[in-house]
């Protein structure tokens, strides 16, 4: 019988490699925190529409990479349902916004996310089919300011200040706008006409791009059209002044505070549903595919899936990509070990097992990390399996049990000491 592995795009996460996992999370919450975000947890699948109305039907997610399935009817009553595991968060955010009526409070809404995403892409260095994303969504009705250009330069902020938080140095903010969707539209037909003599030179999905949603041409990788991509108009050139205002007010808020950029004009994003601001975080360390995360404003998408207007940015980053980012800049990361627990518990014969519990329970109570040993291990077995996991060895024996006096042993300095039970949790905390 062949042997079971993990589906091709996917893997195990296993330790010590989840500690740096854990720690990213763990500091993109508190920066999140500072900043008056809460998180939201959306369903793992959604109604196909959703993604097909808001990322858009000529895009690659939509068009080649989603996961869909037919969900059959159980009952006569019932309507079959079209379900896609959702290859993006924010359309999902929006959709539980407008379910939950969240713009009646008149407030701006702040919501984060951490999860998996799922996308049928070509397996690659950093790049899986189910991926993980930490992303946030500031939305709300333009009331509450949703479409104020410091809501842009916010979130750029904050994305700087996680960056700097997790010690990722060298990292690039490539920024851009895309205008208005009367703008968008305004440069589609010139983009439409600039392609037309070029067409037969593009690869074939840029050549059906170039019909149908010539905006999706910028986006291309393929080596051979970057240079005929490059000389094709720029999307700076067909915004209305009202959009050079908006992004002139970014850009005066984010030096201001100090946070540097480089404007890109081809910076355009995969998302049919952006508006004025996008963005990315790109980094040397992650090769040609350097983008560390991205985003901008879709000030239309909710009205495109029916709901209120209710202008919004946000962004996500892949935990992947940024995991093999601190990998690189920190070398010691990729063998990182957890740090170890604060103490492992030997009890010296079985009969001391239930004691060696109560000992565990209570240092754990105390906020101290242990690993509990077992009474059939001979002491050197005992030793060599606390050396692995923990700073120190407590060793309880019948006599130990007896006096209240317990044997510690600290594997770094190799001193042997005695202490009373009484004191032992404040001694292992040292």
């Amino acid at each position: 019988m062949a042997t079971l592995k993990a589906v091709r795009g996917t893997r195990d996460l296993l330790p010590p490699e989840t500690e740096l996992w854990n720690r990213i999370e763990a500091t993109a919450r508190k920066v999140f925190a500072r900043y008056h975000f809460g998180e939201i947890r959306t369903p793992i699948f959604e109604d196909t529409g959703l993604f097909a109305r808001s990322v858009g039907e000529e895009t690659d997610i939509v068009s080649k990479e989603m996961y869909t399935w037919e969900d059959r009817a159980r009952a006569q009553s019932e309507k079959s349902q079209s379900l896609t595991l959702r290859p993006e968060n924010t359309a999902g955010v929006v959709r539980a916004y407008i379910e939950h009526k969240l713009g009646e409070s008149g407030l701006l809404q702040k919501l984060y996310y951490i999860g998996p995403q799922f996308r049928r892409e070509r397996p690659q260095k950093g790049r899986y089919r189910q991926f993980w994303q930490i992303g946030a969504e500031v939305i709300g009705p333009p009331s509450a300011g949703s479409e104020s250009p410091l809501r842009d330069a916010e979130v750029l902020e904050m994305l700087a200040t996680l960056l700097d938080e997790l010690h990722i140095e060298g990292w690039t903010l490539e920024l851009n706008s895309v205008g208005s969707s009367a703008d968008r539209a305004r440069y589609n037909d010139v983009l439409r006409a600039a392609l037309i003599p070029v067409a037969p030179r593009i690869c074939a999905d840029c050549q059906r791009r170039a019909v149908t949603n010539p905006l999706r041409v910028l986006d291309c990788k393929v080596h051979e059209d970057q240079a005929i991509i490059d000389s094709l108009p720029k999307i700076t050139d067909s915004l209305d002044q009202e959009s050079k205002d908006h992004f002139a007010a970014v850009t005066a808020a984010l030096d201001a505070a100090g946070v540097a950029y480089k404007l890109n004009p081809r910076l355009v994003r995969g998302l049919d549903y952006y508006t004025r601001t996008t963005f990315e975080f790109t980094h040397g360390g992650l090769g040609a595919q350097n983008a560390l995360l991205g985003g901008g404003r879709y000030d239309g998408l909710s009205e495109a899936i029916g709901g209120p207007k209710a202008p919004g940015i946000g962004f996500a980053m892949g935990l992947d990509r940024l995991v093999l980012t601190l990998q690189s800049t920190e070398p010691d990361q990729k063998a990182a070990a957890p740090r170890g627990v604060d103490a492992y518990i030997a009890p010296l014969g079985e009969k001391l097992n239930a004691a060696a519990l109560v000992l565990a329970r209570e240092l754990r109570r105390a906020g101290l990390s242990v690993e509990l040993g077992d009474g059939s291990f001979r002491l050197r077995k005992s030793f060599e399996a606390a050396d692995k996991v923990a700073r120190r060895i407590v060793i309880l024996g019948e006599d130990e049990l007896q006096s209240g006096i317990l044997t510690v042993k600290d594997f770094a300095s190799g001193v042997q000491t005695k202490v009373p039970r009484a004191k032992l949790a404040a001694m292992l905390a040292k």
